[in-house]
Protein backbone atom coordinates (compact mmCIF):
# COMPACT_ATOMS: atom_id res chain seq x y z
CA UNK A 1 0.00 0.00 0.00
CA UNK A 2 1.35 3.26 -0.70
CA UNK A 3 0.98 5.98 2.10
CA UNK A 4 1.59 9.59 2.70
CA UNK A 5 3.63 9.69 5.67
CA UNK A 6 2.96 12.16 8.13
CA UNK A 7 5.37 14.56 7.39
CA UNK A 8 3.85 14.91 3.93
CA UNK A 9 0.58 15.15 5.74
CA UNK A 10 1.69 18.35 7.46
CA UNK A 11 3.07 20.01 4.43
CA UNK A 12 -0.08 19.86 2.83
CA UNK A 13 -1.96 20.93 5.92
CA UNK A 14 0.46 24.19 6.01
CA UNK A 15 0.21 24.57 2.17
CA UNK A 16 -3.54 24.43 2.47
CA UNK A 17 -3.76 27.04 5.07
CA UNK A 18 -1.04 29.01 3.78
CA UNK A 19 -2.56 29.42 0.45
CA UNK A 20 -6.03 30.46 2.07
CA UNK A 21 -4.03 33.47 3.24
CA UNK A 22 -3.43 37.03 1.78
CA UNK A 23 -0.51 36.59 -0.63
CA UNK A 24 3.23 37.06 1.67
CA UNK A 25 1.32 36.49 4.66
CA UNK A 26 3.02 34.93 7.15
CA UNK A 27 2.63 31.87 9.17
CA UNK A 28 4.80 30.45 11.96
CA UNK A 29 5.38 26.83 12.46
CA UNK A 30 4.01 27.06 15.88
CA UNK A 31 0.55 29.04 14.71
CA UNK A 32 0.05 25.24 12.14
CA UNK A 33 1.05 23.11 14.87
CA UNK A 34 -1.24 24.71 17.53
CA UNK A 35 -4.36 25.22 14.69
CA UNK A 36 -3.69 21.66 13.65
CA UNK A 37 -2.71 19.78 16.60
CA UNK A 38 0.55 18.72 14.98
CA UNK A 39 3.86 18.17 16.49
CA UNK A 40 5.84 21.43 16.54
CA UNK A 41 9.29 19.95 16.44
CA UNK A 42 7.87 17.81 12.90
CA UNK A 43 5.84 20.77 11.80
CA UNK A 44 8.96 23.18 12.07
CA UNK A 45 11.42 20.61 10.39
CA UNK A 46 8.60 20.30 7.13
CA UNK A 47 8.23 23.87 6.87
CA UNK A 48 11.78 24.44 6.72
CA UNK A 49 12.92 21.72 4.52
CA UNK A 50 10.25 23.07 2.16
CA UNK A 51 11.95 26.90 2.81
CA UNK A 52 15.43 25.46 1.90
CA UNK A 53 13.77 23.81 -1.17
CA UNK A 54 12.04 27.29 -2.34
CA UNK A 55 8.62 26.89 -1.78
CA UNK A 56 8.54 28.69 1.46
CA UNK A 57 9.95 31.83 2.26
CA UNK A 58 11.11 32.51 5.51
CA UNK A 59 11.12 35.54 7.63
CA UNK A 60 13.08 35.25 10.44
CA UNK A 61 12.90 37.25 14.26
CA UNK A 62 9.77 37.48 16.73
CA UNK A 63 7.37 38.79 13.79
CA UNK A 64 9.27 36.26 11.66
CA UNK A 65 7.68 32.70 10.15
CA UNK A 66 7.10 31.85 6.22
CA UNK A 67 4.82 32.51 3.07
CA UNK A 68 4.55 30.67 0.05
CA UNK A 69 7.36 31.79 -2.56
CA UNK A 70 6.15 29.97 -5.49
CA UNK A 71 3.04 29.70 -7.96
CA UNK A 72 1.19 26.60 -6.59
CA UNK A 73 0.21 25.62 -9.80
CA UNK A 74 3.79 25.45 -11.45
CA UNK A 75 4.60 22.78 -8.41
CA UNK A 76 3.49 19.29 -9.09
CA UNK A 77 2.69 17.20 -5.61
CA UNK A 78 5.98 15.05 -7.19
CA UNK A 79 7.94 18.22 -6.91
CA UNK A 80 6.94 18.27 -2.82
CA UNK A 81 6.99 14.54 -2.21
CA UNK A 82 10.82 15.25 -3.15
CA UNK A 83 11.33 18.30 -1.21
CA UNK A 84 10.13 16.06 1.97
CA UNK A 85 10.93 12.38 1.57
CA UNK A 86 13.26 12.35 -1.87
CA UNK A 87 13.19 10.86 -5.24
CA UNK A 88 9.74 8.59 -5.30
CA UNK A 89 10.78 4.88 -5.27
CA UNK A 90 8.41 2.34 -4.45
CA UNK A 91 11.15 -0.30 -3.59
CA UNK A 92 14.43 -0.84 -2.27
CA UNK A 93 16.08 -1.92 -4.87
CA UNK A 94 15.39 1.71 -7.04
CA UNK A 95 17.34 3.29 -4.45
CA UNK A 96 21.11 3.73 -5.82
CA UNK A 97 22.94 3.31 -2.28
CA UNK A 98 21.24 0.54 -1.19
CA UNK A 99 21.51 -3.14 -2.81
CA UNK A 100 18.76 -5.72 -2.63
CA UNK A 101 20.10 -9.04 -1.96
CA UNK A 102 18.38 -10.87 -4.51
CA UNK A 103 18.30 -8.44 -7.35
CA UNK A 104 20.15 -10.29 -9.36
CA UNK A 105 17.40 -13.19 -9.33
CA UNK A 106 14.77 -11.03 -8.94
CA UNK A 107 12.33 -11.08 -11.32
CA UNK A 108 10.00 -8.27 -11.35
CA UNK A 109 12.58 -5.21 -11.55
CA UNK A 110 11.43 -4.22 -14.61
CA UNK A 111 8.05 -3.88 -13.74
CA UNK A 112 8.34 -2.03 -10.96
CA UNK A 113 10.85 0.34 -12.31
CA UNK A 114 7.84 0.93 -14.95
CA UNK A 115 5.26 1.43 -12.29
CA UNK A 116 7.45 3.61 -10.42
CA UNK A 117 7.70 5.64 -13.60
CA UNK A 118 4.00 5.87 -13.99
CA UNK A 119 3.52 7.34 -10.55
CA UNK A 120 6.07 9.84 -10.69
CA UNK A 121 4.18 10.39 -13.99
CA UNK A 122 0.93 10.73 -12.27
CA UNK A 123 2.53 12.54 -9.36
CA UNK A 124 3.89 15.49 -11.64
CA UNK A 125 0.83 15.63 -13.09
CA UNK A 126 -0.69 16.65 -10.08
CA UNK A 127 -0.49 20.29 -9.47
CA UNK A 128 -0.19 21.77 -5.82
CA UNK A 129 -2.74 24.37 -6.39
CA UNK A 130 -5.63 21.60 -7.38
CA UNK A 131 -4.70 19.74 -4.43
CA UNK A 132 -4.47 22.95 -1.38
CA UNK A 133 -6.69 25.57 -3.27
CA UNK A 134 -9.62 23.46 -5.46
CA UNK A 135 -9.71 20.42 -7.43
CA UNK A 136 -9.83 20.95 -10.58
CA UNK A 137 -9.15 17.71 -11.95
CA UNK A 138 -11.93 15.83 -12.18
CA UNK A 139 -12.52 12.17 -10.11
CA UNK A 140 -12.65 10.69 -13.59
CA UNK A 141 -10.03 12.47 -15.02
CA UNK A 142 -7.86 11.04 -12.37
CA UNK A 143 -9.29 7.30 -12.59
CA UNK A 144 -8.49 7.80 -16.65
CA UNK A 145 -4.72 9.05 -15.91
CA UNK A 146 -4.13 5.89 -13.49
CA UNK A 147 -6.06 3.00 -15.81
CA UNK A 148 -4.07 4.67 -18.93
CA UNK A 149 -0.47 4.08 -16.60
CA UNK A 150 -1.86 0.59 -15.62
CA UNK A 151 -2.68 -0.41 -19.04
CA UNK A 152 0.70 0.88 -20.48
CA UNK A 153 -1.22 3.14 -23.56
Amino acid sequence: MIRLSRKMEYALVALKYMAGKIPGELTSAKEISDKFHTPFDVTARVMQSLSQNGLLKSEYGPLGGYSIAKDLSRVSFNDLLEMIEGPTQIVKCLQKDDACDVQAHCNIVSPVQTLNQKLVQFYSSLKLKDIVVGASISAAKSVDMMNEGVSGK
